[in-house]
């Protein structure tokens, strides 16, 4: 189904979200292999397409995000949008002023094709016969959902850690249809302490004897023990040394135990249970594996001959934005990219933010990040 260019746009400020909406794009090729006959992405849209269709504003969501970028607390989104704080009238992104569009990923679990998804084939779940998706195979679903909406131009596409993977890939796979791309937190390719982690949280959800090899779905368990760990570990990833020292210290846990304990239980420990806890309650471990591996193999060069050969081919104005604490994508190797694609030829600037919060700055310092951003997504 084709929709109309307003189709799903809502009036109403960003804090009431429009809804979530659904949209096949057809017969989908992945670049490593296989073939996907039938892919839907689930999206949702706040303010109004202008006549031009140029005012739209895509935000691309990170590893275990959703379409729901904005809209406040609600029974399927306890906590809000994942960006609501920058998402609505006035706000950063203007919903007065802008079409703003998310999409579940490619390979998602949030009502976009993934492996927990019916392969019409055999009528049952992918599971691992998913084919491997990839940073470049998630922006081309994309754009063919843009194109179904009639979007001409985007304003800006903007997001954070693979979400900012995302926003380099549309810059680099689509020059000149984004007037602007500000990749956060991230960079053209993930080092190897973060290829390394990633791959600790999939052999965890590998380990569970409940996954299966993926076939758990319809048997009435899933791998919850190994998707738990892994998004434990995943955790510490997104955090700094000196920011766990300011949040938790050495302080005993301060809430009940979902885990039996060994000689006591720490705050940290705690904290990193009650996550896991609530990551199985809404993600596919499948879903986890395949997204995880997708920010793993994602290099800006893949096709070319470097990265500076890629970045050469970059239209949009690019704001790269690091964080001081963040080791998972370290400030120096943001800066780096800033100035490697300076060197190739396009318009990047460099902005920081300062803060102890590490990797996930990016979704709670708010007045941060809007300083940070806010000269970019207005300059004209």
């Amino acid at each position: 189904m084709t929709l109309d260019p307003g189709a799903g746009a809502s009036q109403a400020p960003a804090q009431e979200t429009s809804g979530k909406l659904h949209h096949s794009i057809g017969r989908f090729e992945p670049e490593l292999g296989g073939a996907l006959e039938d892919v839907t992405l689930a999206y949702e849209t706040w303010g109004e397409m202008s006549g031009g269709a140029d005012n739209v504003v895509l935000l691309t969501h990170a590893l275990t995000g959703d379409s729901h970028a904005a809209g406040g607390p609600c029974r399927e989104h306890r906590r809000g949008g994942w960006w609501d704080p920058m998402v609505g009238p006035g706000r950063p992104v203007d919903t007065e002023k802008f079409f703003v569009v998310c999409s579940n990923v490619l390979g998602g679990c949030s009502g976009s094709t993934g492996p927990a998804s019916v392969d019409p084939e055999t009528g049952e779940p992918y599971g691992m016969r998913f084919p491997v998706v990839t940073i470049r195979d998630m922006v081309r679903a994309q754009k063919r959902l843009l194109d179904d909406l009639g979007v001409a131009r985007l304003a800006l596409v903007i997001g954070g850690s693979i979400g900012g993977q995302q926003a380099l890939e549309w810059a680099v796979e689509f020059p000149g249809f984004a007037e602007k791309a500000a990749p956060v937190a991230a960079t053209g390719a993930l080092g190897p302490q973060g290829i390394g982690m990633s791959e600790i949280g999939r052999r965890a959800i590998m380990a569970d004897p409940d996954w299966r090899k993926g076939d758990y779905y319809g048997t009435g368990k899933s791998p919850e023990e190994g998707l738990a760990i892994a998004r434990m570990a995943g955790m510490m990833t997104y955090q700094s040394a000196p920011g766990q020292w300011e949040r938790f210290g050495r302080r005993p846990a301060g809430r009940p135990a979902l885990y039996e304990g060994l000689g006591g239980r720490f705050e940290i420990e705690s904290y990193l249970h009650y996550q896991g806890h609530d990551l199985v309650g809404r993600f596919d471990a499948n879903s986890y594996l395949y997204l995880s591996r997708a920010m793993d193999l994602y290099d800006v060069a893949n096709g070319y001959d470097s990265q500076e050969e890629a970045l050469a081919r970059v239209c949009a104005d690019l704001l790269f934005v690091g964080i001081t604490s963040d080791w998972l994508f370290p400030a120096n190797e943001v800066r780096g990219t800033a100035e490697k694609a300076g060197r190739a030829g396009a318009r990047a600037r460099y902005a920081e933010i300062d803060t102890l919060s590490g990797h996930d700055a990016f979704l709670k310092d708010w007045p941060e990040l809007e300083e940070a951003v806010t000269p970019f997504i207005t300059r004209t």
